[in-house]
């Protein structure tokens, strides 16, 4: 089952492509979609679209998964992330992909068994658990990898309930 996970912003989105063959995770490819700041909005969202668009037809997933929106204290980044975020679920629905959605909590707790665990401890989980030799960068694209094992785990979790 190959998973594209998702972290999504307006600026950087990052994605992360996992692999689970038998017991074994394996990484295809990471990286971030980037939109200038001086961009006007709609374009921003419609670059964010054909960049996903771009890589699911590059590596086709059987399913997505995408962070779930945190509480922010600045409402505007908020609502600008979710717009980010509204763009993959419309472009993994045009397509018929899947979408499960995960709280940040959930993503560290599959990642590392720790709720509350930090960035350096998810992102040197992240490693060890695809086996790379680095820490993958930038922190987007690391953070996309964990949501995109956090489903490799809760479909196995959910198989056998």
């Amino acid at each position: 089952m190959r998973i594209l996970g998702i972290d999504p912003g307006l600026a950087t989105t990052g994605f992360g492509c996992v692999e689970k063959v038998g017991s074994r995770l394996k990484m295809h490819r990471y990286g971030v979609f980037r939109t200038p700041a001086g961009m006007p909005l709609p374009a921003r969202l419609l670059s964010i679209h054909q960049q996903f668009r771009d890589l699911v037809a590059e590596w086709p997933p059987d399913a997505v998964a995408v962070e779930e929106l945190f509480f922010s204290n600045n409402a505007k980044t908020a609502f600008l992330v979710g717009q980010a975020r509204g763009v993959i679920l419309l472009g993994a629905g045009l397509i018929g992909l899947s979408v499960t959605s995960y709280t940040p909590p959930q993503i560290k707790l599959a990642v590392t068994g720790y709720g509350k665990a930090d960035k350096q401890q998810i992102q040197d989980m992240v490693r060890r658990l695809l086996a790379l030799d680095v820490i993958p960068k930038p922190d987007d694209a690391a953070d996309a990898l964990a949501i995109a094992i956090c489903h490799t785990h809760s479909v196995k979790l959910n198989s056998l309930t």
